[in-house]
């Protein structure tokens, strides 16, 4: 196709959505309402995976060191495990502190623990923050080779678990964008059909004086793009105010380090406009494609 070929075939798509509104609107409509549907499952698989990372990066591993470790390995461990790239803070505990620790977990019965001797019973203990759950048991092996290590203790159950619903949230992200992509390419076929219905005397006649399928049906797939662009930025901005009203809502009396605290809407607005951009148009163009193919054959 020429360079002016497509210009033209350009303006046919602008002025087909001038020339059947109502048949416009109803497919704006439609797309408006999959894609602001697709943004709310998007927004909340973010916010979703930013609460298990934080979580995941609590202290799920703890060192504990030999009593009476030396200051020589005790030296040595702190400054090794700052080595390991998925580690990515560490909490030292003297004896001391893991007895005030004990005694405050104690609440009221604290009292028992008054003539404890913490230095001959307690270690020094390093808490392990990690950038994923996922890299636990590596890290723990890692843990377990430094001097003056007695044990590593981690969390399997919680890390487990937040693997797992990590595994889950992504899957159930992706197979709801499946179901909705082919629910609205099936509605906006149909709709294109209408379109095309009222133009089948023209596009015969195109047809019979040699015009090729792909000049045919291009004006009907820019013409969905269009739409599925006009779409697009519709639920774009409703999504990110109906967020922005919700993270206000949300967020009062929440501090903004818990691990409960949403995602700053501003830090999702560019990537829920890409994606409503991208699905609008492709659901747009490729619903259009599908409807006119089997009409261009005469």
């Amino acid at each position: 196709m020429t360079f002016r070929a497509f210009i033209n075939s350009v303006k046919e798509g602008f002025k087909g959505i001038i020339r059947h509104p109502l048949v416009t609107i109803a497919s704006i409509t439609t797309i408006l309402l999959m894609l602001l549907v697709m943004a709310a499952f998007f927004i909340f698989s973010l916010n979703a995976r930013n609460i298990m990372r934080k979580l995941g990066q609590q202290p799920p591993i703890e060192v504990y060191m030999q009593l009476n470790v030396s200051e020589e390995n005790l030296a040595a461990t702190r400054s090794l495990i700052p080595q390991n790239e998925h580690i990515i803070e560490q909490i030292e505990r003297n004896p001391y502190e893991n007895y005030e620790y004990f005694k405050t977990s104690l609440g009221s019965s604290s009292s028992v623990l008054d003539s404890f001797d913490y230095e001959m019973y307690l270690p020094y203990t390093f808490n392990i923050r990690i950038d994923d759950p996922a890299n636990a048991d590596q890290v723990a092996s890692y843990l377990s080779t430094l001097p003056g290590v007695s044990k590593v203790a981690k969390e399997s159950n919680v890390m487990s678990f937040l693997t797992r619903a990590t595994s889950f949230v992504n899957i159930a992200t992706v197979a709801s964008f499946l179901v909705l992509f082919m629910v609205a390419l099936f509605i906006i076929s149909n709709m294109v059909r209408i379109s095309v219905y009222s133009r089948a005397y023209e596009i015969e006649i195109m047809k019979f004086v040699g015009a090729t399928n792909g000049y045919i049906r291009v004006p009907f797939v820019i013409e969905g793009a269009i739409v599925g662009l006009i779409s697009a930025c519709c639920a774009w901005v409703i999504s990110i105010i109906g967020y922005r009203a919700l993270f206000i809502k949300m967020m009062v009396g929440i501090d903004w380090s818990s691990y409960y605290a949403l995602l700053p809407y501003k830090s999702l607005m560019w990537m829920v406009l890409i994606l409503c951009v991208l699905m609008g148009v492709l659901i747009g163009s490729v619903g259009s494609g599908i409807a006119v193919r089997k009409y261009v054959k005469v």
